[in-house]
């Protein structure tokens, strides 16, 4: 008897030993397009985390441009890795990175930005994590309609600056979200006032805000939203240079950026209300836990998530930012 139970002892021993090197043999790519961004940096460290849990091996390489995502891509391949994660540079090139993660006989995964085919068609069959740009612009939305209630304002006296980017579909998204929100509690829509960025920093939504507010140098209220917190940070400094008071601006960014917490962090408040934070930590541990599923159980990761953010105020960005484990 004492030898029967010593021989399932073994056993078990036995395929937990197995496991652990089945584990310690899982290779899994992890390829993002800015690497020295704080978000990407921040999905590489919540992979590592995924990796430490479970046992296996994540390879973090910085692509800029189509020909370093297909050098990567062979580079996994010569290392024996069996699957990668990518949020590739160019979207357009999905076709190619499909081919060439077959030619490695890599499983693929897309996190952030969704590969496209030649004609523009998102190529579903590919596993991706996205960020849903339309919920985001609605939780901005909600929150400047929320505020503007909470400070008593009557939305027909109050002008909104919609700093825009059309050139990307995801500021698109975002702003039209937010407008359907803004609209739908009773916002007029001729009150909604179009300013463009030449780019996507403060200093061009500056200049585009500042335009906005000359032109309509009668309204007392304002609000502000687009891609990010620095389009809503260009709008705010925007009415700073112009004299309206801070109490008169209700800003809502989107992204958490350093910039926005700096903001936060200013001994008085300012029009800039608030930022929606966007989490990278399912888009780093969620994605490396489900490719390391993939191909160590065989489980496929769902077809396409869409992860949402959270908002974050002067009060309590500290919690949100504690709850979305971002440190």
């Amino acid at each position: 008897m004492r030898l029967f139970k010593a021989a399932i002892v073994a056993g078990a021993f036995a395929v937990l030993a197995a496991g652990s090197a089945f584990s310690a043999d899982v290779k899994i790519g992890f390829i993002v397009k800015q690497p020295e961004e704080p978000w990407f940096q921040d999905e590489w460290k919540f992979a590592d985390q995924a990796a430490k849990e479970k046992g296996f091996t994540v390879v973090k390489i910085g692509a800029e441009d189509g020909e370093k995502v297909q050098s990567a891509i062979d580079n996994l391949g010569a290392q024996g890795a069996q699957g990668f994660i990518v949020c590739t540079p160019d979207v357009k090139l999905g076709p190619g990175i499909v081919a060439k993660a077959e030619a490695n006989q890599l499983k693929l995964m897309t996190v952030d930005d969704r590969l496209v085919s030649a004609d523009g068609k998102p190529l579903e069959d590919v596993p991706h994590m996205g960020i849903s740009a339309t919920k985001i612009g609605e939780t901005v939305g909600q929150a400047i309609v929320d505020e503007i209630k909470k400070r008593g304002w009557d939305m027909k006296t109050v002008g909104a600056i919609r700093v825009s980017y059309d050139q990307l579909p995801t500021a698109v998204d975002r702003v039209e979200g937010a407008i359907s929100v803004l609209k739908a509690a009773g916002f007029p829509a001729e009150n909604i006032y179009d300013a463009p960025q030449a780019k996507t920093d403060t200093e061009a939504a500056l200049n585009a805000a500042t335009t906005v507010l000359n032109k309509h140098a009668d309204v007392k209220y304002w609000v502000a939203f687009g891609l990010n917190d620095e389009a809503v940070l260009g709008a705010v400094r925007a009415s700073e240079s112009v004299g309206i008071p801070a109490a008169n601006v209700i800003g809502v960014g989107i992204g958490g950026a350093e910039s926005a917490i700096n903001e936060f962090k200013k001994p008085a408040a300012t029009g800039f209300f608030g930022t929606v934070i966007i989490s990278p930590k399912r888009h780093g541990y969620e994605t490396a836990l489900n490719m390391y599923d993939w191909i160590a159980n065989g489980k496929e990761p769902e077809k396409l998530t869409l992860t949402s953010g959270s908002l974050a105020l002067r009060g309590d960005y500290e919690k949100v930012r504690k709850d979305l484990g971002i440190e």
